[in-house]
């Protein structure tokens, strides 16, 4: 359990029921979104944990908590720098730059002016490049040197930041703000670093995330607090304010997803002019919500929901994508993947920025809030491999996402993606700059057909639907004695392979036949599978009972690729020198460890 469209155009596309996912990269509609490629493209890593990143220009700033980072392909421990909490790369080559500004302590939040010459960072840091920087900082992002006249202090942990023209927005657990009283928000000149008059009466909990409206009058705010200026409702969890002075504003979606208190949280916010997308965390009595919404900017109004089980931690829209990080298990309610047992995962889900469908009765039982009959978005196609990371402890992979036009970009403490070693940082781009490499998974004896004489003279050749990380039409041709007789298409996805079946008729009796299946991805990418055998029947056997020979493997491959792109070896053992320091510390506001029991099968097998 872990950011608008006007109401006559939504009644245009809302329908009641479910459906599968209908596009990715190359998607069989037309009209349907298109998704960045699921291949993982060469980035810089780091040895700890990424909690925020933002884009400016060609440079993605990076903060979090970690004390070295390497090249893309280096083994922990091996060609790192020193990175204290705070570095950059190149977005299109993934190759750090220089910028080492050097924090003593996490960095919980990164953000960007508008003209992109500055960066402001926020955490719990108290040192800058050596310098006193209390919990927030700026950099001139030409020189990357600290701003030496923008020096505003937080006596807590800084969590949130956003920049509407002269002004910087921070939320976090702070009481005070440069020697004046500040409850969890404030505000300050982006030139002078000043302390404004944006702020509330926040009693408790945190601000974890705060995100601004296109013409600047409304700041969104959202984390573990109660109340907001006295009220619950909303008030609980999220609220939406005036930007000059704190006061609450209309924020309808607030009435109905109340995540708050020692058991939940609302974890992101984000935003475009279409609307606020947002994602939470449920760990029991308090909260309800653990998925992501959109809601209009027109009064905070619900726009749609995914109510998919497990805590959703990042959301960005794209074009008409929102593209997420979460630790999700079940997609059920909205068409998607159902529970497992034991548990698998998806971190990288997708959806449609459009309402597409509506939700329907959750069936897993448990203290799941029924959120059935309201607005959904439809499941996307994409489908990148991460797994989790150790460093926080709490069995998570990535933590952030963030992205452009071009690129997708997640964070977090993960080790290994697409079944290669990758840490901490990862890139993924649209079809047009990308590989495009990544093809359908199952192959061998995971992909071999069951072959069947249901008459004579005639051939069944049954296969299970093979899969794509990041296209769910493939193209499959059946091949006879090695050549190909038989060309159809199909929709699959990991978590939804249809059994496809053909029957090829004129065959003569007492005559042996071998079979494979071949699939292809629209990109030209191609899996052979296995190969199988059958005696075709005559006429003079036409009532005798039906001929199966079954491959030496099932024909019913197991919904993940059982050969890897790669075999990786065991992790190596970082050296104690580039263990983070100090030890890390639960943050208030998310959770101490995960919700979900079993631990999942580990997703790369060992060497």
């Amino acid at each position: 359990m872990t950011a608008i469209v006007a109401a006559a155009v939504l009644a245009g596309a809302i329908f009641t029921g479910t459906g599968a996912a209908q596009a990715d990269t190359s998607p069989p509609s037309a009209s349907a979104p298109k998704t960045v490629a699921a291949d993982a493209l060469p980035t810089a890593q780091i040895n700890g944990v990424v909690w925020s990143q933002v884009i400016v220009g060609n440079t993605v700033y990076v903060g979090g908590e970690f004390t070295r980072a390497r090249p893309a392909g280096a083994s922990a421990g091996t060609s790192e720098v020193s990175r204290n909490n705070l570095m950059a790369y190149n977005l299109t080559t993934g190759v750090m730059t220089s910028f080492n500004p050097n924090l003593n302590g996490v960095v919980r939040s990164v953000t960007a002016s508008p003209d992109g010459s500055r960066i402001f960072v926020g955490g719990a840091f108290t040192t800058a490049g050596g310098v006193a920087r209390s919990r927030l900082a700026a950099f001139d992002t030409a020189t990357g040197a600290l701003v030496s006249d923008w020096k505003p202090t937080a006596n807590g942990t800084v969590r949130a930041l956003g920049v509407f023209g002269s002004t910087v927005y921070a939320g976090g657990s702070f009481t005070s703000t440069s020697g004046q009283s500040r409850q969890k928000a404030a505000s300050f000149n982006a030139s002078t670093g000043a302390l404004g008059t944006w702020k509330g009466t926040i009693p408790d909990g945190a601000v974890n995330a705060l995100t601004i409206s296109p013409n600047g009058d409304r700041v969104v705010i959202g984390g573990s607090f109660t109340s907001y200026n006295g009220a619950t409702t909303p008030g609980y969890g999220m609220a939406a304010t005036n930007s000059g002075t704190g006061t609450a504003v209309t924020w309808n979606i607030g009435k109905l997803i109340k995540n708050a208190g020692p058991n939940g949280a609302i974890l992101s916010l984000t935003s475009d002019a279409d609307g606020v997308y947002g994602t939470g965390y449920d760990y029991g009595s308090g909260a309800m919500f653990e998925g992501t919404f959109r809601a209009s900017w027109n009064s905070g109004n619900t726009v749609w929901i995914e109510d998919c089980h497990g805590d959703t931690y990042s959301a960005v829209p794209v074009g008409d994508v929102v593209y997420t990080t979460a630790h999700a298990h079940f997609c059920g309610n909205i068409g998607g993947y159902p529970e497992t047992n034991p548990r698998s995962y998806h971190r990288t889900l997708t959806f449609s920025k459009a309402a597409t469908c509506t939700i329907t009765r959750n069936v897993t039982g448990g203290s799941y809030y029924n959120f059935e009959g309201r607005p959904c978005p439809t499941l996307l196609a994409f489908y990148p491999d991460i797994n989790t990371g150790t460093y926080t402890g709490q069995g998570q992979g990535p933590w952030n996402v963030a992205a452009n036009s071009q690129y997708v970009l997640y964070g977090g403490e993960f080790t290994i993606v697409n079944n290669k070693r990758q840490q901490g940082l990862t890139r993924f781009a649209v079809s047009s700059i990308a590989p495009n490499k990544e093809g359908p998974k199952a192959r061998g004896t995971s992909f071999q057909p069951t072959l069947s004489t249901p008459s004579a003279n005639s051939v069944k050749v049954t296969w299970k639907s093979n899969y794509d990380r990041d296209n769910e039409q493939l193209t499959y041709q059946v091949l006879r004695n090695g050549v190909v007789v038989r060309t159809q298409t199909g929709l699959s996805t990991d978590w939804n392979r249809p059994t496809l079946t053909w029957t090829d008729t004129g065959r003569s009796g007492g005559t042996t036949y071998t079979y494979q299946v071949r699939a292809t991805d629209p990109f030209g990418n191609t899996v052979t599978g296995s190969s199988a055998s059958i005696k075709a029947t005559g006429a003079a056997n036409k009532e005798a009972a039906d001929e199966t020979i079954t491959p030496k493997a099932p024909a019913d491959a197991p919904n993940a690729p059982l050969t890897p792109d790669i075999v990786p070896v065991p992790e190596v053992v970082q050296a104690p020198e580039v263990v983070p320091s100090p030890g890390v510390k639960t943050d208030p506001g998310v959770k101490p460890i995960p919700d979900d029991a079993p631990l999942p099968i580990p997703e790369v097998p060992a060497a």
